[in-house]
Formats: C-alpha cells, sequence, structure tokens
C-alpha cells in the first residue's frame, strides 16, 4: 500500500514539473501562474488516495489524471474570479487582476481543454467510464455555478437549494476525484459508488467550511479579505440559516426586532460603497449572526458531513490502516485555514 508520505512527494513532483505550452506566452503564462500560486490539492490528493488503497505504486496511468483533476478546478476559479470580479486569489492577484478579463476567459478555456487532455491518459481498460464521470462532472460544476449566479439575484434561498447548488459547484468534483482513483486503480463498482459518497458529503462540508470561514476567519491565513460574503449578499450557509431561524422567531413571536429576519434583511441592503460601510455592513450581519446562534449551528452542520462521509468510508470495509488514511484526509479538509 502507498503511505500519506508518499502520496505528498507525488503530489509535490507532479505539480513542480507539470508543463503547459510555451507560446503564445500570454495565453499559456496565466496557466503556470494559477497553477504555481498553489493551493491545498485537495482532487489531486484524494484521487491518489484512493488510488492508493488498492496499488503499491504510482505511474502515468494515474498522474495525468489526477493532474487534469486540478488543471479543471483551477480553470474554475479563473473563471469564477471573472464571475465575481475579484481581486486576490490565495493571497496573490487574480488572473483577470494582473492580466485582464479577456486574458482569464481564453486562459481558461485553454486550461479546461488541456484537462481534458491528461484525462484521456487513463488506461484503455477504464477510459469510456472515466470520461463518462468527468465530462458529467464537468458540466455539473457549471450547472452549480449557474446557480450560483441566479441565487444572486433572489433574496431567499430555500437550503435545500442551496445545497443542491454546492453539491454540484464544489462536492461533485470532490466525488469525481475518489471515484476516478478507485477507478482507474481497478476496484469495483460498489467500492467506487461508496467513494463518491464519501468525496460528495466530504465536499458539502469543505463547502460549508468555505463559508464560515469567509466570515469567521483569518484573512492572513485565508487568503482573501473577510466578509467578501456578507459585503456582496452572496447565498452562504450561514447567511440561509439565519434568514430561517430569523424568520421562525419572528413567526413565534419571540424574536428581539434588531435580530430577526426583517433585522437581517435591512443589513443586507446597506450600502458599502467604502471601507467603512463595509466593516458596518460585516459588524452587523456578524452580530446578528451571534444572536441567532449561527456560528454553532454551522459548526455542527460540518460535524455532521463529516461523520456521513467517514460512515461511508467505513463501509468500504478496507481495514484500520486505510480507514484512518480517509480519517485523516477528511480531518485534514475541514480543519484547514485556507
Amino acid at each position: 500500500m502507498i503511505n500519506e508520505n508518499q502520496i505528498e512527494d507525488t503530489l509535490k513532483s507532479l505539480f513542480e514539473n507539470i508543463e503547459f505550452n510555451s507560446e503564445p506566452a500570454g495565453l499559456y503564462d496565466p496557466l503556470r501562474y494559477m497553477i504555481g500560486i498553489g493551493g491545498k490539492r485537495v482532487r489531486p490528493r484524494l484521487c491518489l488516495m484512493a488510488y492508493a488503497l488498492f496499488k503499491d505504486s504510482f505511474d502515468e496511468r494515474i498522474l495525468e489524471p489526477a493532474a487534469a483533476l486540478e488543471v479543471f478546478h483551477s480553470f474554475t476559479l479563473i473563471h469564477d474570479d471573472i464571475m465575481d470580479n475579484s481581486d486576490m486569489r490565495r493571497g496573490v492577484p487574480t488572473v483577470c487582476r494582473k492580466w485582464d478579463d479577456n486574458t482569464a476567459i481564453i486562459s481558461g478555456d485553454v486550461m479546461s481543454i488541456d484537462s481534458y487532455r491528461r484525462i484521456a491518459k487513463a488506461p484503455a481498460e477504464v477510459l469510456p467510464q472515466v470520461m463518462d464521470l468527468f465530462t458529467a462532472t464537468a458540466a455539473q460544476v457549471c450547472e452549480g455555478q449557474q446557480y450560483d449566479m441566479e441565487f444572486e439575484k433572489v433574496k431567499d434561498v430555500p437550503m435545500e437549494s442551496y445545497m443542491k447548488m454546492i453539491g454540484l459547484k464544489t462536492a461533485v468534483l470532490i466525488a469525481c476525484s475518489a471515484k476516478l482513483g478507485a477507478l482507474i486503480a481497478g476496484a469495483d463498482a460498489r467500492t467506487c459508488d461508496l467513494l463518491y459518497k464519501f468525496g460528495y458529503d466530504l465536499g458539502l462540508a469543505f463547502q460549508i467550511t468555505d463559508d464560515y470561514l469567509d466570515t469567521y476567519g483569518d484573512s492572513s491565513i485565508f487568503g482573501k479579505k473577510i466578509g467578501g460574503d456578507i459585503i456582496n449578499n452572496k447565498k452562504t450557509w450561514l447567511l440561509i440559516r439565519a434568514l430561517e431561524k430569523g424568520e421562525e422567531l419572528e413567526k413565534s413571536g419571540v424574536a428581539d426586532p434588531a435580530h430577526g429576519k426583517t433585522a437581517l434583511l435591512r443589513a443586507m441592503d446597506m450600502k458599502a460603497g467604502n471601507e467603512a460601510e463595509k466593516s458596518a455592513k460585516i459588524e452587523k450581519v456578524k452580530e446578528i449572526y451571534e444572536v441567532l446562534g449561527i456560528d454553532e449551528d454551522v459548526k455542527y452542520e460540518i460535524i455532521r458531513l463529516h461523520a456521513q462521509a467517514m460512515n461511508y468510508a467505513g463501509l468500504l470495509g478496507l481495514g484500520k490502516i486505510r480507514y484512518e488514511m480517509l480519517h485523516r484526509y477528511a480531518d485534514r479538509l475541514i480543519g484547514r485555514n485556507k
């Protein structure tokens, strides 16, 4: 069995030595920049880990498909930053700021194409299943992004709809990563499906952790300004839960008028044109969150989803060592700082 140190060494080597075309530099330099700024390599790490559960060494059969997952994810980030008008990504300027929107669009496009070139290097005996899984996942990620953009135009989004959106936008690619590694390793269909479910629930927890960190994290660690979701009225688990709880309390007649749904909607309408206004809006929304107990609710939800993911890992029946490796990965993912 491949151990975690071998996985880390392989990941480091894979992305230190990853190659893209050299010309035109204006097209490919943003790809090198985006991969070079790092990140947690969540998806390729899980892919290699799933593969490692069944194999004793890595080779090109898994390395290029694993790299494809990170390349595809990086493409989505480049385009997300354009749509969100973001200035920073992982503590450095976004591609659309360092270059411009047009460069970010076309470089993102070629990054998506490059991910398909790499995924197509999966072993011939599983290539049809790999391509079906990856293509379906890529479309689902786009569907999730569309829902996310549509949610910006409405005040209220049901929690069920929000969970569906993050399932598509975030969780399916993490789930795909787990299943892909197992599929290429030759695991049976039941095992592949359980690893997909493990990755999906962990992906939900990962996104909700991201929501939490945007409000309660440390900007020097998180890599971007805290409170951006509040300033932009972005639909997050925290906001949706607060709107639900605020409405329930108002209907029951026990809500403090300053901290119910009506007050939260007013806070969302606060101006945020300068730094002072932004700070005031963030503080007001956080005050309402704290009165409603949202900070504790969100922590409970992350723990619940983590436990659900680990239940699927337990059903794999792969033994204590392999289970504990998956457990450490899950703990690291939701306990992350950025």
